[in-house]
């Protein structure tokens, strides 16, 4: 256990952003398997809303650290190109 006031703080900042990191990847992934659902469906104009959506909140994970900016722009990459082959 930390002993230092400027310890207990990091570890009060990093749990915050672990909970706030967790948050966000998960409503992600939720709107992914929408995606995914509406493709398997060939649902073209639903897949194509959704496609945007998933694309902004991937572009904010990438920016926030959340995730990294690679693994963003490839899973993004591929969506598309699956919504493309509607």
């Amino acid at each position: 256990m930390a002993n230092h006031k400027s310890a207990k703080k990091r570890i009060r900042q990093s749990e915050k952003r672990r909970v706030n990191n967790k948050w966000k990847t998960t409503r992600v992934r939720t709107q992914i398997k929408k995606l995914r659902t509406a493709i398997e469906e060939k649902d073209k104009d639903t897949a194509t809303t959704l496609l945007t959506r998933v694309q902004s909140m991937l572009g904010k994970l990438a920016k926030s650290s959340a995730m990294d900016k690679a693994t963003a722009s490839r899973k993004t990459s591929r969506l598309a190109s699956q919504v493309s082959k509607l």
